[in-house]
């Protein structure tokens, strides 16, 4: 059986969960203690060098980073979440990529400064937490936009860009980010949050942040 390693308050590790139900793999769940160094300890650096979450074991086999992680299990359920058309697939990397390097990097940056570095005692960084505001600013609009043309991001199909882009806009209200403002984004998160891979992990991102990990 598949073992994720993930905690419930990560976006990287959900959109792994949320990908993994979606596919309606079989898996267990394992968190990882990063407060208290679990992440730190050798026997979890052989999984994931850097010590953090999300990470995969498949038998034998272990990986990390998240979209490596999803990348591999759409494809060895051989689904077309992650289709083989090459066209296809180098638009749905294209969002991925986009969402990756911009969304997320915004999202990251006022997340960890608003609500992780005061919940596990780090200095909060006011500049980066301000870049972070800036990225939502500008790159949000373009996903909205995108989400008017099309049902999903990558096409008028469901594909692992969603659901990526999913977890990295699930705790918008957290981090005061008023989701009407983009309301094909706002629609599009709706409908894919009452869903049941959304649903198995948590009712919404809010009780993640409420629970331990």
């Amino acid at each position: 059986m598949l073992t994720i390693y993930a905690l419930t308050m990560s976006p990287p590790a959900l959109k792994v969960l949320y990908v993994a139900n979606a596919l309606g793999l079989e898996y267990e769940q394992k968190g990882v203690k990063l407060a208290e160094g679990e992440g730190q300890s050798e026997q979890y650096k052989r999984i994931h060098p850097a010590g953090k979450v999300p990470a995969l074991v498949d038998g034998d086999f272990t990986l990390f980073e998240s979209n490596a992680i999803i990348k591999y299990l759409a494809r060895k359920a051989d689904s077309a979440l992650y289709p083989d058309d090459l066209k296809k697939q180098a638009i749905i990397d294209q969002w991925v990529d986009f969402v990756s390097q911009h969304i997320h990097n915004g999202i990251s940056r006022v997340l960890w400064n608003k609500m992780m570095a005061p919940k596990f005692g780090f200095d909060v960084d006011e500049n980066s937490m301000k870049c972070g505001y800036e990225f939502l600013e500008k790159y949000l609009p373009i996903v909205d936009a995108q989400l008017g043309k099309t049902k999903y991001l990558a096409g008028d199909e469901i594909s692992i860009a969603d659901y990526i882009l999913l977890a990295h806009v699930d705790p918008l209200e957290a981090i005061e980010i008023d989701v009407n403002k983009y309301p094909n984004l706002a629609r599009w998160r709706e409908a894919l949050r009452t869903q049941d891979f959304y649903q198995r992990v948590h009712k919404f991102y809010g009780e993640a942040l409420m629970a331990k990990g």
